[in-house]
């Protein structure tokens, strides 16, 4: 009877938009973490662009993919949610097509006597464009679709879903990639996002909270006059530039380890399946188990072992790069994602001016459009001039252990300065 009470309890706890937002979050993480992990091999092995400039494009491109929401939930509110799902799905979808349709040799001479670099990035661009509303849109339902009770469970859905995306999306990018070519991919990727407008055509319906319906939404304007007060926050903005420190790590597992998988160890390994496995696929099996373990850890103490961990990564990597080695730190990058990431949000609130709460969560993701527009291009610059033009890959794992055991240190020293202790 318990049993059947606590589903009825789950079932009832949600609007069904709920449900139908996450499940279109599903496929647009699919689409998207299915392209990023074969972008930096496609940009190179097939469009011919040096590792440094596929680092530059892939930085832009990630970098305003996370960095737009800010202003992009402005429109989100003023929309309408079914709206804005729906400009973004129909832009996904053009976007990813059209930056397949590069390598396509169907359309090769559609782009005869263009600058390819240039054309990719107006693409990507666009692309970036209509992510933008994704997650405010996202997040929005899941505050909305779900009853206070139910609230906390509601974010948690949404937080494993996007790792099954993560994890689903570069699986089927390798079968793709392996029979058809990389190209492909982005043309998977197309289809998921336009299957989606169609979902949310039929199945989405905006909803209504009555608490926050009267409040009216922030103009363009306030966004970033709100802008303004965040980064005059000194003590913010260095916790938000130490945190894009730990992102860079991560996102080097896009970047360097396809390159070196298919450089140095194998060009037929399915470099999608190991990152995506050992990285997403952890936190779906291990993070309730993780954060039963780390509980007890004060916010500022779980927030420092997650970096600890996470900068394992290249440790492990360096010792003897391997296949099981790469898994091997991969699997301890996301051990630490898994301490750290469900106390991001409280130490936020934490740090943040009284009264301000709210407004400082809304930067949540900056730490992430930084590090994708600092790091991606240096990972490229670096993979090239030490892996590819000195022959050196070691000193690749060497510099980046150096960035995780310096956001470590940072981090350390952030927390005895400036976070009192309770």
């Amino acid at each position: 009877m318990k049993i059947a009470e606590k589903l009825n309890e789950f079932k009832s706890g949600f609007h069904s938009s709920f449900w139908v937002a996450n499940g279109m979050e599903l496929f647009e993480r699919l689409a998207y973490y299915g392209q990023q992990i074969v972008f930096m091999i496609y940009m190179r092995n097939d469009l011919g662009f040096s590792e440094s400039q596929a680092g530059t494009l892939s930085g832009i491109f990630g970098g305003m993919i996370y960095l737009l929401p800010i202003l992009g939930g402005t429109l989100a509110d003023k929309w309408g949610f079914k709206r804005a799902f729906n400009v973004a799905f129909t832009v996904l979808a053009l976007g990813y097509f059209l930056i397949g349709s590069v390598g396509m040799s169907a359309f090769a001479g559609a782009y005869d006597g263009l600058d390819r670099y240039w054309l990719l990035m107006i693409f990507l661009l666009l692309t970036a464009f209509g992510g933008s509303f994704i997650k405010p849109s996202v997040l929005g339902t899941v505050a909305v679709a779900s009853k206070p009770e139910s609230k906390s469970l509601g974010f948690a859905v949404y937080y494993w879903i996007v790792n099954v995306g993560a994890m689903i999306g570069p699986t089927i990018a390798y079968f793709v990639r392996n029979n058809f070519g990389n190209e492909f991919v982005y043309l998977v990727s197309s289809i998921s996002c336009a299957a989606m407008v169609i979902v949310n055509i039929f199945l989405y319906k905006d909803v209504v909270n009555q608490e926050t319906s009267a409040v009216p939404s922030e103009t363009l304007a306030k966004k970033l006059q709100n802008l303004v007060l965040v980064l005059a926050n000194y003590k913010f903005m260095i916790f938000l530039m130490i945190y894009s420190l730990y992102w860079i790590i991560f996102w080097q597992e896009f970047i360097i380890v396809p390159y070196y998988i298919v450089d140095f160890i194998s060009k037929d390994a399915p470099y999608e399946i190991i990152q995506s496995w050992a990285g997403a696929g952890a936190i779906i099996l291990l993070q309730i188990p993780v954060n039963l373990l780390t509980k007890k850890l004060s916010t500022p103490h779980a927030i420092l072992t997650g970096f600890a961990v996470s900068s394992l990564i290249w440790i492990i990597i360096g010792i003897y790069p391997s296949i099981i080695t790469i898994i091997a730190g991969i699997a301890a990058f996301s051990i630490g994602e898994m301490i750290q990431a469900p106390r991001y949000y409280e130490y936020i609130s934490e740090i943040a001016p009284a009264g301000q709460q709210g407004l400082f969560q809304g930067y949540a993701f900056l730490p992430i459009a930084i590090a994708r527009f600092v790091g991606d291009p240096f990972g490229g610059w670096l993979y090239q001039e030490y892996a590819i033009n000195g022959n050196n890959p070691q000193m690749v794992f060497i510099v980046m252990t150096g960035v995780g055991l310096l956001a470590t240190l940072l981090m350390y020293f952030y927390n005895r300065m400036f976070v009192k202790k309770k």
